[in-house]
């Protein structure tokens, strides 16, 4: 499955787990059914709702190099009541 990505890790992100939402890189052609249907699927969990956001390219400098952040697609997922998706890896 080509359409989730990655999970999102930032401080805004930590936040939105109080409230049973998820943030994800999703591929930037991929709507919000098959979203949904990913998720479901490779989770096991019930989706309520499903946020999305195409983020632009930054400019981003590296010393004296100029170069540019690419362009993503970030959904946000919120489940119903009860289901949770274990983001943080348990090490025995």
């Amino acid at each position: 499955m080509n359409i989730i990505k990655y999970p999102i890790i930032t401080d805004k992100a930590t936040r939105l787990l109080a409230n049973n939402q998820y943030s994800f890189v999703v591929n930037p052609k991929s709507d919000k059914p098959t979203i949904k249907a990913a998720i479901e699927y490779l989770f096991n969990v019930k989706v309520v709702k499903i946020n999305t956001a195409h983020l632009p390219k930054k400019k981003k400098r590296v010393g004296q190099y100029m170069g540019w952040k690419s362009h993503y697609k970030k959904a946000i997922v919120t489940l119903s009541e009860g289901d949770t998706i274990n983001l943080f890896a348990e090490e025995n």
